[in-house]
């Protein structure tokens, strides 16, 4: 069992239990799933670009990632019907505790003047999206091979019914929100 996980089980819990009154443990908000989405625009001329970002977004989330195509043509954009324009993978389970684990103590640390994430992005039924500026966070990824600057979204799905829970249980896995 991953560290994250196992402080979720002796730690988060009792408290959450404590703070909101739970009768039942099924009650407890917890952290459903993780997507990771990769939007990459300029691959509609180079082709290239998308095989690197799926390689990248393989290596950071340890699963193969899905590639995104156009739902429909777009003319002023130069898109067609089926082109690929992003990658997204969907973490559950051990691998979204040990990315969670590993995107709060390494990844966001790096992040260039970091004064904490922003408690506003919740989107009012308990889920947080975080937006990264480029890929080069993650310890993963080596900085020689990279071509191109990517960001990517963070969309981190909890059980929670409102936002205020969702922010009491991410800030209880480790979550370093804004005083």
């Amino acid at each position: 069992m991953s560290r994250l996980k196992d402080r979720y089980f002796k730690d988060v819990i009792p408290a959450l239990r404590k703070e909101y009154g739970y009768k039942n443990v099924m009650a407890i908000p917890k952290l459903e799933k993780i997507v990771i989405n990769m939007g990459v625009g300029e691959a509609i001329q180079n082709a290239k670009l998308m095989d690197s970002a799926v390689d990248e977004l393989a290596l950071i989330s340890g699963q193969k990632p899905i590639v995104n195509r156009a739902k429909k043509s777009i003319a002023s954009f130069k898109l067609r019907k089926g082109m690929a324009i992003g990658c997204s993978v969907t973490l559950r389970g051990e691998r979204m505790y040990e990315f969670f684990d590993r995107l709060v103590n390494v990844a966001l640390p790096r992040v260039r003047d970091f004064r904490g994430l922003s408690t506003k992005s919740f989107d009012g039924r308990g889920n947080y999206t975080l937006g990264l500026r480029d890929q080069l966070i993650f310890p993963e990824i080596d900085y020689a091979k990279v071509s191109k600057l990517k960001g990517m979204n963070v969309c981190m799905v909890t059980t929670a019914s409102n936002d205020d829970e969702a922010t009491t249980l991410l800030r209880l896995l480790g979550l370093p929100f804004r005083n």
